[in-house]
């Protein structure tokens, strides 16, 4: 399990999927497992048998403005016991603690400076 206040985990959102995949397998080496997902498919970024991180299509209306980024989230023991103190350091909850099956407890979170970062208790930890 990956220790509180710990990278857990990365993921591209951009809105070229095929484009970023062909960059990554030639520069990194990339391979990549699709997973049907509500909506779409999400990909595993995979180095050998290693799961290293996620790629998500930012295309949908909602993510109107945002542009591609790597977006990273930090794990967390108790996730709604450190949301709760976002506020009382200067942050904002932008989305408060939902439940994603099979992968665990997540938060979007700003920090007192303006970056977003996402929050998560972790199920398990990440497996191939």
């Amino acid at each position: 399990m990956t220790a509180h206040g710990m990278v857990h985990w990365n993921e591209l959102n951009t809105r070229d999927v095929a484009k970023a995949k062909a960059f990554y397998a030639e520069t990194f080496g990339w391979t990549y497992n699709d997973m049907p997902i509500e909506g779409g498919t999400y990909v595993l970024i995979m180095v050998g048998e290693q799961l290293v991180g996620g790629m998500f299509d930012i295309t949908a209306p909602e993510f109107d403005g945002m542009p591609a980024h790597w977006f990273t989230y930090f794990a967390c023991d108790d996730i709604d016991a450190v949301v709760g103190k976002v506020a009382g350091a200067g942050g904002m909850v932008i989305r408060p603690p939902w439940d994603m099956p099979t992968v665990g407890r997540i938060a979007i979170v700003k920090d007192s400076s303006g970056a977003v970062s996402g929050w998560m208790m972790p199920e398990q930890p990440p497996a191939a």
